[in-house]
């Protein structure tokens, strides 16, 4: 080296990293070895800590924040004034926008920045995307050996010798390690991306096959559920349909040939809706025989006729909307010219009410009045269905039925017992958003209580 050559061009004819380490005057250094040159600068630690709470701003800084720091280092570096090391480093830097879509053009600009305008971030950043978004190994190797090159031998070339000293010894490792730092990271990062993914991707897998298995299972279950409802259930009331229009054609008392034919009317409309419901267990979500229709609060009347027993149905109708305190029982829109004072009794009901809510009402009603004509036969039963007011912004539909001590005890028969009517009312209550109780009262009778919201 000249021992009359201005530091600047000194520092420029030193090897590798001894550029950053012995020159003092230049504006390379400024007092700030290695990567603590960006530690001092303002705004710096506020690029690091911005929040991105979007994707687009999470994206934007991902993309800006290097470029930053690349015309950080371009500035420190090379100062402000114009000239060729400073205008390639700012190049450098702004090729950084490109490193995603163009990793090797960026890398390419960037080294030349490195050799000729003495700036690390930019080539170590775009080395590192080439290594995690290209997946030729090759071309990482290649760009790892440009770069410690870039690093290793200076600019310009006027005087540089190198030899086996201690100095170029470590400068050497030290552009090494530099040009291999970002391909390890870039490797890793690619590899830890291509292992979320095929994670991702099992999972899907496993969730797409576990829905399948269970739809499977479900098939399965239904199939063997409609082929025990036909081969059984089906067949028992069908006998007993038979054997009810037997008796019905062969007796010759009246009373005993009406039974037979409630009985035989009762078993007939069984067939209907197990055959509906038997079509919709085989045919599952697919296309297949749509359901019964189903019953309503306009067919309690029809279900407390057939029931057989002495029942007082208390269905309170919708009032007129001008109806006053003084409003008769012809008050309600569907009051009828034998409409009584009783029909008008209760709050009144809306005039539609939700399929579900309705239906759960009659099923209800339908589940005690069995109850009752198993337990407490000849008792007197009391149904009550009206809009209650709960004191909050919801109304809610009470259905009511209570029933006295029987008036004999009941016979003894092989009806079976399992309790699961009421559990099947009380779950459909839940489902809906009501609740349901049941229980004895303080005269041996037995009240059951439900409740369920007017909309759903």
């Amino acid at each position: 080296m000249n021992p009359t050559t201005d530091p600047a061009t000194a520092h420029r004819q030193l090897p590798g990293a001894a550029r950053l380490r012995g020159a003092r005057g230049t504006a390379k250094l400024r007092g700030m070895p290695g990567t603590a040159r960006l530690r001092g600068v303002p705004g710096a630690e506020a690029l690091r800590k911005l929040p991105g709470t979007a994707a687009g701003r999470r994206q934007a800084l991902i993309l800006v924040l290097p470029v930053a720091l690349g015309l950080t280092d371009a500035f420190l570096v090379n100062g402000v004034s114009p000239g060729l090391e400073l205008a390639v480093s700012v190049a450098a830097a702004l090729a950084l926008l490109v490193r995603r879509r163009l990793p090797v053009v960026a890398l390419v600009v960037t080294l030349l920045g490195m050799y000729i305008g003495y700036i690390w971030f930019a080539p170590m950043i775009a080395l590192y995307s080439l290594a995690s978004r290209r997946p030729s190994k090759a071309l990482a190797v290649a760009g790892a050996v440009a770069l410690a090159v870039a690093h290793y031998v200076p600019y310009p070339l006027d005087g540089f010798a190198p030899s086996a000293d201690r100095s170029d010894l470590l400068d050497l490792l030290d552009s090494c390690v530099q040009s291999v730092t970002p391909v390890v990271f870039g490797r890793w990062t690619r590899t830890r991306r291509q292992l979320a993914e095929r994670v991702r991707e099992l999972t899907e897998s496993r969730h797409r096959e576990a829905e399948l298995l269970a739809e499977r299972a479900l098939s399965t279950e239904r199939a063997r559920l409609a082929r025990e409802m036909h081969d059984v259930v089906a067949h028992q009331v069908s006998l007993i349909s038979v054997q009810a229009g037997a008796l019905q054609m062969t007796c010759r008392q009246d009373s005993t040939r009406d039974l037979a034919r409630t009985v035989r009317e009762l078993a007939v409309k069984t067939l209907t809706e197990l055959r509906h419901m038997v079509g919709t267990l085989r045919s599952g979500s697919g296309p297949g025989v749509g359901p019964a229709p189903q019953p309503r609060l306009a067919d309690l009347p029809a279900l407390v006729q057939q029931s057989g027993l002495d029942v007082t149905l208390d269905l309170a109708p919708e009032p007129a909307p001008d109806a006053g305190p003084d409003a008769g029982p012809d008050a309600g829109p569907d009051a009828g010219p034998d409409a009584g004072p009783d029909a008008a009794r209760g709050p009144g009901l809306p005039s539609a009410l939700p399929e579900a809510v309705e239906r759960a009402a009659y099923r209800t009603v339908q589940e005690a009045l069995t109850n009752v004509r198993k337990h407490a036969p000849g008792a007197r039963v009391l149904v009550t269905v009206g809009v209650r007011d709960t004191g909050t912004a919801d109304e809610r539909l009470a259905v009511e039925v209570r029933n006295g001590p029987p008036a004999a005890p009941p016979e003894p028969r092989a009806y079976p017992e399992g309790g699961h009517g009421l559990l099947g009312l009380r779950e459909r209550a839940l489902l809906l958003g009501g609740a349901c109780h049941a229980g004895p009262t303080e005269d041996d009778g037995f009240l059951l209580t439900a409740a369920f919201p007017t909309a759903c």
